[in-house]
C-alpha cells in the first residue's frame, strides 16, 4: 500500500448487498423515492426492533455498559438470510451509542488502500458498518485483524528496496460484520468479533406487527385481516412484508376505497401470484416442472436448470432456500425430489412408487 486515500463519509448508507434475491414480486431491488420510504420503514430503536428479543435484549446489555464505561462496544458479527434486519440493526445500535456509521460492503473493499481510507477517517467511537463482510478478499481480512485487536494499521510506504512500514493509530471504534453466509467467514476474522448474533426469520404474529408499524408510517388504514394476509404470505421476512404492503396498498388505492382489508389483500396477492404459502409463479414454476417433466425427481440440478431456462446458482441461491425451508423439495444424493407436501401443495396426489413417496 502506497498511500491512503480519503475515503466519503456515510452516515445513512443504503446498502443492498447481502445477498437479497434478484428482483422478484415481494422482494425488488428499487431506487429513488422508493427506496427512501425502505429506509424510513426501518425500526430507529432496540425497543421498535420485533422478535429478535434475544438479540436486541443482549445488545441492549452490552451497548449500556460501553456507554457507562465510555468505551467502544466490542466488534458485532450478525449473520442471518436477507431482509431480516441487519443493516438496520447496525443502524439502531450506532443510533444507541450515538456514534456516527461509516458504511460500505465487503466486494466494494478491492485494495489495502480502500480499507485504510475508511479506517483512517473514522472518528473516536464510530460504528463501521461492512455489509457481506463473506466477500472480503484475504488481504483486506488480514489488514483488519490489527485494526480490530489493536486498533493499529499498518502502512506501506514506497516500492521496493527503500519501501517501509509506518503503523498509524486509530481511534476507539466498532465494526459491525452483516453476512448471509456465516461459513465462508475464516475462522481467524469470526473469532474476533467479541458478539456473534445470528438473526432468524420471523412467526406470522411478529410481522404483523412490522406491517402494522409499516402502515402506520406509510399513512395507510390497514385492518388486522389485512395484517394477516400480508405477513402470512411474506416468508418470514419483514423486507418482503414491507414489500408486499407497498404493493397491496396501490391495489387497495386503484381498486378499492384505500383501506387493506382481509378480502382487498388477497386479492391483491392473487393478482401477485403469491399464494398461501408464500410462493410466487416462478416458485411454483420450479415445483411443477419438477413434477410434471420428472415425475417429482431425483432430478439433478443443471437438468432443472435446462428446463426453466435458469441458472443454476439462481435456482440454488434464489428458489431452493425456502423451498426447502418449507419442506417442499429436498436434496437427495441423487438430484432434487419433490416431497409430499410438495405434491399436495400443487393439488395433486403423490403417485405411487415415485421418489417422493419412497424417502
Amino acid at each position: 500500500m502506497s498511500g491512503v486515500e480519503p475515503a466519503p463519509r456515510v452516515t445513512d448508507p443504503s446498502i443492498k448487498g447481502d445477498g437479497s434475491e434478484p428482483e422478484r414480486v415481494g422482494d425488488a431491488r428499487i431506487t429513488g423515492e422508493e427506496e427512501d420510504l425502505d429506509r424510513s420503514l426501518r425500526p430507529r430503536k432496540l425497543a421498535d426492533f420485533v422478535n429478535q428479543e434475544q438479540v436486541t435484549g443482549q445488545l441492549g446489555i452490552f451497548i449500556e455498559a460501553a456507554r457507562r464505561r465510555e468505551e467502544a462496544l466490542d466488534h458485532v458479527l450478525l449473520a442471518g438470510p436477507p431482509g431480516l434486519g441487519k443493516t438496520s440493526l447496525a443502524h439502531i445500535v450506532a443510533g444507541e451509542l450515538e456514534a456516527p456509521i461509516v458504511g460500505t460492503a465487503g466486494p466494494a473493499l478491492e485494495r489495502k488502500a480502500d480499507i485504510a481510507a475508511f479506517l483512517t477517517s473514522l472518528e473516536p467511537g464510530s460504528v463501521f458498518f461492512i455489509d457481506e463482510i463473506h466477500r472480503l478478499n484475504r488481504a483486506i481480512e488480514e489488514t483488519l485483524y490489527p485494526a480490530m485487536e489493536e486498533r493499529r494499521l499498518p502502512v506501506v510506504l514506497g516500492q521496493g528496496a527503500g519501501a517501509r512500514t509506518v503503523t498509524l493509530e486509530l481511534p476507539p471504534f466498532t465494526l459491525i460484520g452483516a453476512t448471509t453466509r456465516t461459513g465462508l467467514l475464516t475462522t481467524p476474522l469470526r473469532d474476533r468479533f467479541g458478539v456473534c448474533h445470528r438473526l432468524e426469520h420471523y412467526a406470522p404474529g411478529d410481522l404483523a406487527q412490522v406491517v402494522r408499524r409499516s402502515a402506520g408510517i406509510m399513512g395507510v388504514t390497514i385492518e388486522p385481516d389485512g395484517e394477516v394476509a400480508i405477513s402470512e404470505r411474506a416468508r418470514g421476512t419483514p423486507r418482503v412484508a414491507n414489500r408486499l404492503l407497498k404493493r397491496v396498498r396501490d391495489f387497495a388505492e386503484v381498486r378499492g376505497e384505500g383501506v387493506i382489508t382481509g378480502a382487498a389483500a388477497a386479492d391483491a396477492l392473487e393478482m401477485l401470484e403469491v399464494d398461501s404459502a408464500g410462493l410466487d409463479r416462478h416458485d411454483r414454476m420450479l415445483l411443477s416442472t419438477m413434477v410434471s417433466k420428472f415425475s417429482g425427481g431425483p432430478v439433478g440440478l443443471s437438468t432443472i436448470a435446462a428446463a426453466i431456462d435458469e441458472e443454476g446458482d439462481t435456482i440454488e441461491d434464489v428458489f431452493e432456500p425456502y423451498l426447502l425451508q418449507q419442506g417442499l423439495i429436498k436434496r437427495t444424493p441423487r438430484g432434487r425430489v419433490v416431497t409430499e407436501r410438495g405434491f399436495e401443495h400443487l393439488g395433486l396426489p403423490v403417485p405411487e412408487g415415485t421418489a417422493a413417496s419412497l424417502f
